[in-house]
């Protein structure tokens, strides 16, 4: 393995060399692979991968973001981004606009304090830059104006000078997704640099995790030995990426080089595989009944033996369904789908409830949830009972029904789980459910009814009112959702929704297909979801669709 540097700036930003220099250089100091990261730009971009195409370095196209948090200036990284991508650039084109406005009402701020300069006087000092404070300061270098950097930034630039303007309030959740959206690894960048507290710094990675944060920089030019061992056991509690570089300037940073930092800094390659690895990890969504499932509630063996192939390949397998988790659970059992560490197999999560859980079935634990309120979840109660509908929700063991009715006795035909009869589950239930479900075995119609009553009623906005079958219809929060749990799951999983496949049959199905990077339905699934899909496939649930899938986009 030999060594990378995934943070460096040429002077298309701040840097002093050149992207073809950068090059050059690198391969003087035995880089195996080096990540262009300039600020807010990719003018460099184009030139180092077309300069380095036939020689024995790899170029990541990167970008380092300035974003605000809590009144701080944080950065992140973007590596491998599509630097192509339309909505990157549009999104870029907003960042590079709020850097001239700033450019514009600080030279005007500066001109009042006496000093000489215009905005064009300094934009044709720095003609191919990205211009920051780093070229303001050597501006007034040249000029005469003051005797150091230091000087330049004490008095004029600091963030605490009369004279420095901030620029627009760009928040890092916003980089991070638009990264995201350009399959790109987003990277907290030396986190140390930001003067947090332990407490502070931990809820500002969370936060970030949350939001899609993929990696951060374990290893930087600065970091103390105890710092790199801090940023290391923060990567590892928060299940974030590696990433590392020197954030080397050239020129611009005395005494700090490529490669190697102020000397001691060194970043394996094998850092850059696990950011690979990331990237190229798909994931697939599958529906259970009518889609993994034959009508007779089982899988082939061929369907089985694809699956237990994907996940050997390191690829990952979510059952999303509108069913409890325990009956997804005793699925997987029966199935022998999901293993221990020892079993070899792993990967395998659950997004339940249409959503509105997301479980890690390895692991055996909830990663995340979103429930009904209990006043809502009794209003939903009342509502069916006035029309004479069936309506049930669960415990984290039970099913909770209204009645028992030929309805309870249908569902538990196909989700066995023990029941308790009550039209009060307010009082039955020890906390908030995930779910509802009306069910109504002759007449679509009364269901579609009732739904309109309830969207149009004061709790409408709290809930979505799906069918997931034409005898289900189905309740559940807002934040839940089939597509808004892939969106989720794969960011704790530091995946890219671009890796992701959807399969599905029904509607509840629909904004899962949208939301993955291939929507999927079966033949025999419902025409309006067919119309929503990317691919249909040839295969019904009888017959292996599954696999057909597996085989045309995952392996």
């Amino acid at each position: 393995m030999g060594a990378i540097d995934l943070h460096v700036h040429s002077n298309r930003s701040d840097g002093t060399f050149s992207p073809r220099e950068l090059v050059d250089y690198a391969l003087q100091k035995g880089l195996k692979a080096m990540a262009l990261t300039d600020h807010d730009t990719i003018e460099g971009i184009d030139e180092i991968i077309a300069y380095a195409k036939d020689k024995p370095i790899e170029i990541i196209p990167g970008i380092e973001y300035s974003t605000e948090y809590q009144g701080r200036d944080v950065h992140i990284v973007g590596l491998f981004i599509d630097h192509k991508s339309p909505v990157f650039l549009k999104y870029l084109a907003r960042f590079q606009k709020s850097r001239d406005d700033r450019n514009h009402k600080l030279c005007a701020n500066l001109q009042a304090a006496g000093i000489d300069i215009t905005y064009e006087s300094l934009m044709a000092a720095f003609p191919d830059a990205v211009v920051t404070r780093a070229h303001y300061a050597k501006y007034l270098l040249d000029k005469g104006c003051v005797k150091s950097r230091k000087e330049a930034f004490d008095r004029y630039l600091g963030d605490h000078t009369p004279y420095f303007v901030h620029r627009e309030k760009i928040t890092p959740e916003e980089v991070i997704e638009v990264t995201r959206q350009a399959g790109g690894v987003p990277v907290l960048a030396h986190p140390t640099l930001y003067q947090l507290g332990r407490e502070q710094l931990e809820t500002l990675i969370a936060t970030l995790k949350k939001a899609g944060l993929m990696g951060m920089e374990t290893i930087y030019s600065t970091y103390t030995e105890g710092e790199t061992r801090r940023m290391k056991a923060l990567a590892k509690q928060y299940e974030l990426l590696e990433s590392g570089g020197t954030d080397f300037h050239g020129e611009n940073k005395p005494g700090l080089d490529l490669a190697s930092g102020y000397g001691r800094l060194y970043v394996d390659e094998m850092i850059l595989d696990g950011l690979k690895r990331a990237r190229e990890t798909k994931i697939l969504f599958t529906d259970l009944d009518d889609t993994l499932l034959t009508d007779d509630k089982g899988i082939s063996d061929k369907t089985r033996g694809k699956i237990l192939q994907m996940l050997a390949a390191g690829h990952h397998f979510v059952l999303a369904s509108g069913r409890p988790i325990n009956s997804i659970l005793a699925v997987l059992e029966r199935l022998d789908l999901a293993r221990d560490a020892d079993g070899k197999a792993g990967g395998v999560y659950a997004t339940a409830y249409n959503g509105a859980m997301l479980y890690d079935c390895i692991k055996q634990e909830p990663i995340e949830g979103y429930t009904i309120a209990l006043k809502t979840s009794q209003r939903l109660f009342d509502m069916a009972a006035a029309r004479g509908l069936h309506i049930q929700t669960y415990t984290d063991t039970h099913i909770v029904s209204i009645a028992e009715d030929k309805e309870l006795e249908f569902y538990t035909k196909s989700v066995v789980l023990p029941h308790i009869v009550s039209t009060r589950p307010e009082e039955v239930l020890p906390h908030a459910p995930y779910k509802l479900i009306a069910i109504d075995l002759e007449e679509r119609e009364r269901l579609e009814a009732f739904r309109e009553e309830i969207e149009a009623s004061d709790i409408g906005d709290e809930i979505i009112c799906a069918f997931s079958n034409d005898r289900y219809l189905e309740f559940y929060n807002r934040g839940a959702g089939k597509g808004n749990a892939l969106v989720k799951l794969c960011k704790a999983l530091n995946l890219l929704v671009a890796n992701a496949v959807a399969v599905g049959d029904e509607e509840n199905d629909i904004s899962m297909i949208k939301a993955a990077g291939i929507g999927v339905a079966m033949v025999n699934g419902n025409s309006v979801l067919r119309e929503c899909a990317d691919y249909v496939t040839q295969n019904d649930n009888n017959h292996d669709g599954i696999v057909e899938v597996i085989d045309k986009f995952i392996l």
